[in-house]
């Protein structure tokens, strides 16, 4: 239990890079991460015996084609003489095989999804006072001299940005509903749902983008992957919900029929809202556009130029001029924030998941990665539940505009995911035949009593409907 407790504090302290040491990549979540790393590496020593499971064996692959990928990176970026910043390289590359143990030792030992899933119930209960005790540092309760709370007007708790936080917070949050979904008590079901409410509300504040964006998306994507479970039900007899989601797939074409004389007033309702939940004006979102389409583009064409073999470790694209030119405008910053500083070599990121890892490694990180994700998304739609897939949705929203390989609780979710298991069929059924059993035998006790129930006289029972 204390190396749960070790894990789920690493993983939710790791976004909190604003209490790092000075002028060291390491705070209180990496140690954190670092000692449990250290911990599972000596019981799984002690067990002299390796269990080979799916879920290891697929992070085994994908983190050998990873370093496979970056060694040959590295030695392309030699053969054509590119350079890199030393300083970001060394930090990919101590990041790089902490990340590596986390992913794979997450998944080790016996009955790791009970257990995944005792850690699940732990981060998401003790996220909501590490993002309270924020809050409240953002609110002048307390003050950490070593820590702003703000990103101009966006909140960050003690990330360096925004969007760290936002990251965390949405995994609690869609964790939080997969746990109300595979709960058996109403109590845990409020619980579970209670731990979600703090971090949405963080996570709308923060005014990331990619945050609003999975803020809408979740509920709609969540139905249709319950709805589609529902429809395709293994079990023999038609539950409630199973004819529920008929009735709607059924409805949805005259429900569609109907609301089309609607649909220009529903756009606009739509469009206004966006507007509202926006935090920057159009002017700012088209500059902002243009600068991801920039990086995107640069990205792109450094990748083609390493003969798709990517160039290492480390960021490999120039800072733009906009970016540069910004900086030297803006009188005041917000503090504790380490940005790549403008050098004679590359040293900046697309921040896009895949073109990061395209220029790092190439194609074939690209498409191990691709695959390592269409594995944890098997497992988990397989299992019958909607929360996982919903969560996977989320995160392949955040890697259009993040690089979240260098998350951790990207790697916590993955392992659950990888993990999961769906519920056998044999099982299914008996439960399905129990329920069924169990409705005749009341619906026959009720019968029975009817029948014995004794009944009153014709007249008495004509007396008695005059009276009334």
């Amino acid at each position: 239990m204390i190396l749960d407790f070790l894990f789920a504090f690493g993983l939710l302290l790791t976004p909190a890079s604003q209490l790092r040491l000075a002028g060291l990549p390491v705070g209180p979540g990496e140690l954190c991460l670092f000692i449990w790393v250290i911990l599972v590496l000596g019981r799984e020593a002690a067990r002299l015996r390796l269990l080979l499971t799916p879920a290891l064996s697929r992070l085994l692959v994908f983190w050998s084609l990873f370093v496979l990928a970056q060694s040959l990176g590295t030695l392309m970026a030699k053969l054509i003489g590119d350079e890199h910043d030393s300083e970001w390289f060394m930090h990919d590359v101590m990041a790089y095989p902490l990340l590596a143990a986390i992913s794979c030792l997450s998944v080790v030992g016996p009955h790791p999804r009970a257990r995944l899933r005792r850690i699940t119930w732990l981060l998401c209960g003790l996220g909501t006072p590490v993002i309270v005790a924020q809050l409240a540092d953002a609110w002048g309760l307390y003050d950490l001299p070593s820590v702003d709370p703000m990103w101009w007007d966006q909140f960050r708790g003690w990330s360096s940005n925004p969007h760290q936080l936002a990251v965390l917070c949405m995994v609690l949050g869609i964790l939080s509903l997969h746990l109300a979904e595979t709960s058996t008590t109403l109590g845990s079901r409020i619980g579970a749902l209670a731990c979600a409410i703090i971090p949405v509300y963080t996570g709308r504040i923060t005014g990331s983008d990619s945050f609003t964006l999975i803020l809408v998306l979740a509920g709609p994507i969540f139905l249709a992957f319950k709805c589609r479970i529902w429809l395709f039900s293994r079990a023999r007899q038609i539950s409630f919900r199973s004819a529920f989601a008929w009735v709607i797939v059924l409805a949805l074409p005259g429900l569609v029929i109907s609301i089309a004389p609607l649909a220009y007033s529903i756009a606009v309702e739509a469009s206004d809202l966006a507007k509202s939940m926006a935090r920057e004006n159009p002017e700012q979102t088209r500059e902002k556009t243009e600068l991801r389409f920039e990086l995107w583009s640069q990205a792109v064409r450094r990748g083609v130029q390493s003969g798709m073999l990517g160039l290492g470790p480390g960021p490999h694209l120039e800072i733009p001029s906009s970016i540069v030119s910004a900086r030297n405008l803006d009188t005041i910053h917000p503090q504790f924030v380490e940005h790549p500083k403008p050098s004679f070599v590359p040293n900046f990121e697309a921040h896009n998941t895949m073109l990061d890892l395209f220029t790092q490694g190439g194609l074939l990180v690209v498409l191990s990665f691709v695959w390592l994700v269409v594995m944890a998304f098997k497992s988990a739609y397989a299992t019958g539940q909607a929360g996982l897939p919903t969560l996977l949705c989320g995160l392949c929203i955040y890697a259009i505009a993040t690089f979240l390989l260098r998350h951790p609780i990207f790697w916590f979710a993955i392992a659950v995911c990888l993990t999961a298991e769906p519920m056998p069929a044999g099982q299914l059924r008996s439960i399905a035949r129990g329920n069924a059993l169990r409705c005749h035998a009341r619906l026959a006790n009720a019968w029975g009593r009817s029948l014995t129930r004794p009944r009153p006289a014709y007249g008495a029972s004509q007396l008695g409907s005059r009276s009334s």
